[in-house]
């Protein structure tokens, strides 16, 4: 029976496209909400793709996974997005082994964000990682560098400030609004969509605006009603969602909706409006631009608000590439050991084959307590292994050398591709 390694990493790949290359329009038509993420699983393990999960958010949508070719990756994931194979081949990037893990690394920790150090990317991986593999897709390998990258996004976030001021969309568009509108407490706000930036924003404007003149709506009035009671705030049915834009003086929209919900003929004939789109796709109308009252702000416009701390976030980049280094190298250490163990493990077996043959042989006519004789072979066979395991570990540079050396000795049937 052939056994087979752990998957090596060159086979690992990320492939994706971010705000560096595309603007908000573009990244719309690969945004994957939680139905069409469901439906890429299912096609995933339909396809043998089992080892992968996808972040898309508002700043990109990447897939990160086990696969022969990258290529593999990207049909998988415009199966369900409304952007065609060829339109992502334009503006995609692909990295494979060490780079596709640094990358997650960048992200998980806010290196690689629109706004330098966004703390809320990795609260996004750890929930798509959770769902990829609640659907059995996330395997060994990625469940535990997730794990690395949530602990060093931790670590970062404590003992670095990389994570001070202007962090996060939802934050962005606080200091937005306390730049442009004055007497924000006397001004109605309306906030469209209660989901983790929904949420985020609003207590963002609370604590940082003192403000609670905040009207919630959502298409599920629970989530609502929760939100708002326990904050103090109050809260509409959707279907009073054209009422509610009538009155306001700014309006909020996070949404995840397929198909704009703020559309032009809304906001007609009202008083002046600042529209925030914080939603991939867009959930603002494009036509809503035309009207001369209303000013609509979307996420990439929404990324440029800087503030003055952002000098000191970018003198902690260093030492939070430091930190990534190093856990990211203990994380390929852990995966090259795993590797050679699967080896040892195999020759462990076999040498218990032959240790269970040969007592067989000596039940008749043999001199010695067979019960004695066992102990003292047992104890022979884990030396051995813990003599070629330490030789393994302590010489790291030809441990691949040793291995590869051991398995063919041993004849163990370990696949080592």
């Amino acid at each position: 029976m052939q056994v087979n390694y752990p998957r090596d990493i060159s086979h690992f790949h990320i492939v994706g496209l971010n705000y560096k290359k595309t603007d908000a329009a573009i990244r719309g038509l690969f945004a994957v909400n939680q139905e069409q993420y469901q439906q890429v699983l299912v096609e995933a393990k339909n396809t043998r793709l089992n080892d992968l999960f996808i972040l898309s958010t508002c700043n990109r949508t990447e897939v990160y996974g086990f696969a022969e070719a990258p290529e593999q990756l990207m049909a998988l994931l415009c199966t369900q997005t409304a952007g065609s194979l060829d339109s992502f081949k334009e503006v995609a990037y692909v990295k494979s082994g060490e780079a596709a893990i640094r990358h997650l690394y960048q992200v998980g920790t806010g290196l690689d964000s629109q706004i330098l150090g966004d703390y809320e990317v990795v609260g996004q991986i750890r929930t798509a990682a959770k769902f990829a593999k609640a659907n059995g897709c996330i395997g060994t390998f990625l469940e535990r560098l997730v794990n690395s990258v949530l602990q060093v996004s931790k670590l970062i976030k404590n003992e670095t400030r990389l994570s001070s001021g202007t962090v996060s969309v939802a934050f962005a568009a606080v200091r937005l609004l306390e730049r442009k509108i004055t007497d924000i407490r006397d001004k109605k706000i309306v906030l469209l969509g209660v989901g983790k930036i929904g949420r985020n924003t609003a207590k963002n404007m609370m604590d940082y605006l003192g403000t609670k003149n905040i009207l919630l709506v959502n298409r599920t009035i629970a989530a609502a009603e929760e939100f708002a009671t326990a904050h103090g705030l109050k809260y509409v049915p959707f279907d009073g969602l054209g009422g509610a834009l009538k009155d306001a003086d700014v309006i909020l929209v996070a949404t995840n909706a397929t198909q704009p919900t703020i559309v032009k003929a809304q906001l007609e004939n009202t008083s002046p409006k600042l529209v925030i789109d914080l939603s991939i796709p867009f959930n603002v109308a494009p036509e809503v631009n035309e009207l001369s009252h209303v000013e609509v702000v979307n996420v990439d416009e929404l990324s440029k608000v800087q503030d003055e701390t952002l000098q000191n976030r970018l003198s902690e980049v260093p030492k939070a590439q430091s930190i990534i280094d190093e856990h990211m190298q203990e994380f390929l250490y852990w995966h090259k050991m795993r590797k050679h163990a699967v080896v040892l493990k195999a020759v462990k077996d076999k040498l218990q084959e032959i240790h269970t043959r040969e007592i067989q042989q000596q039940k008749n006519g043999s001199a010695y307590k067979l019960e004695d004789v066992e102990e003292v072979s047992s104890r022979i066979i884990q030396k051995m292994i813990n003599l070629m395991a330490g030789k393994v570990r302590k010489e790291t540079d030809k441990s691949d050398q040793y291995i590869a050396m051991i398995n063919d000795i041993f004849e163990t049937g370990v696949n080592q591709d």
